[in-house]
């Protein structure tokens, strides 16, 4: 169905889900399926469509898409009920899909709604919706990403998450893609998504930890989570930079958005709030000591120490990123809660930390998300 709702929109040339819902939703009516499936395969079809448009917008070359991969998605006449999942497939017919005990087990809770399904040959995938009440946080704790280590903290307390390994996963990896020797290019695919597959898994499960460990100390300390902003870091490593190619390999394979996107997500399933820095407010923040606001300084002996000549100390530089990014997400937590905030340079007394003294309603928050279950159906 999602193919001819394609072709309709090819032929016609419309991309928008009302003119090919107009067009195409008669021409599905000789299909023998549930009308809410032709609804959902309109909508998926309208998105490819949608997705060519944009790159023909673009400039990019561009062939006549089609869905190979088979899919069932609805929105609609659906029920979960004893841990299984019903989905219609005719008049008054159903088909019943057993459901793990993970998902059951999750799927338990009041608060969360189902709000559509996903189906495949091998995999069954829930979309799902919760309410949350948004936690009053008392402080903030900056988040500072690198490529070997996950940096968080604030001017109590600077935890350091060792990523390297991540790093020697992925030179691993690399070199066990580039020793094969076998001039079968569909073969070398083959392994090399294999082993991508498995280096994106090991890498993924070192950073869900992380993740999981900063947002529960955030949520424990009642402190909100400050990401900086390192958004078009890649154009700094792109050929003809005058860098090595290992160089930039490693620094491409860095998968810097994720823990973004992980981090946010778990603080948004259980209400912790985020606060997002824009480039001019974090900019200089490993290099600026978080007391006295004076650049700090290198020698060039030590790889990531900085020195500060009035504390007379020398700090890691990702220390003094995450305490910076800390401050300036706490100061913009202030002025959302109509205090004055602390000045960030040249403050004469101790960095710390004042408590939040003015109260703010919670409000009701809604977070969406998918789980994935995997069962084995008839």
């Amino acid at each position: 169905m999602v193919n001819r709702c394609i072709v309709i929109g090819l032929s016609q040339n419309v991309s928008s889900l009302k003119s090919l819902c107009l067009l195409s939703y008669r021409e599905l009516k000789g299909y023998p399926s549930p009308s809410c499936y032709k609804l959902c395969a309109i909508s998926r079809a309208a998105g490819i469509l949608a997705s060519r448009k944009k790159s023909l917008r673009r400039g990019f070359a561009t062939k006549s898409p089609y869905a190979v991969k088979p899919l069932l998605i609805s929105c609609y006449n659906f029920k979960i009920q004893n841990g299984h999942l019903q989905i219609p497939i005719g008049r008054k017919a159903y088909e019943t899909i057993p459901l793990t005990k993970h998902t059951a087990l999750v799927l338990s809770d009041k608060t969360l709604r189902v709000r559509s399904f996903t189906l495949t040959a091998t995999t069954l995938s829930l979309c799902i919706s919760k309410e949350v009440v948004t936690l009053e946080c008392t402080g903030t704790v900056g988040v500072d990403r690198n490529l070997r280590n996950l940096t968080c903290g604030d001017e109590e307390t600077v935890i350091q998450y060792d990523l390297s390994m991540a790093v020697e996963i992925a030179n691993t990896t690399v070199s066990i893609v580039s020793s094969f020797k076998r001039n079968d290019r569909r073969i070398g695919q083959r392994l090399a998504m294999k082993y991508g597959k498995r280096r994106q898994n090991r890498a993924l499960n070192l950073l869900h930890n992380a993740t999981k460990s900063i947002v529960h100390r955030a949520f424990e300390e009642k402190k909100a989570v400050v990401l900086e902003s390192i958004r078009g870091i890649r154009r700094l490593y792109r050929k003809g930079n005058w860098q090595g190619k290992s160089f930039r390999g490693r620094m491409n394979g860095w998968s810097f958005g994720k823990a973004q996107s992980q981090i946010e997500y778990k603080a948004a399933w259980i209400g912790l709030p985020v606060v997002r820095l824009s480039r001019r407010e974090t900019f200089g923040t490993s290099s600026i000591c978080p007391k006295y606001g004076e650049r700090l300084q290198s020698d060039g002996r030590p790889r990531r120490a900085l020195r500060c000549w009035k504390c007379e100390i020398w700090v890691d530089r990702d220390v003094v990123a995450a305490i910076n990014i800390s401050r300036c997400g706490r100061l913009r937590f202030d002025r959302s809660k109509g205090e004055a905030a602390e000045a960030l340079i040249g403050n004469p007394t101790p960095t710390v930390i004042p408590g939040v003294d003015a109260s703010k309603p919670t409000h009701l928050a809604k977070v969406s998300g998918t789980m994935l279950s995997s069962t084995d159906h008839h």
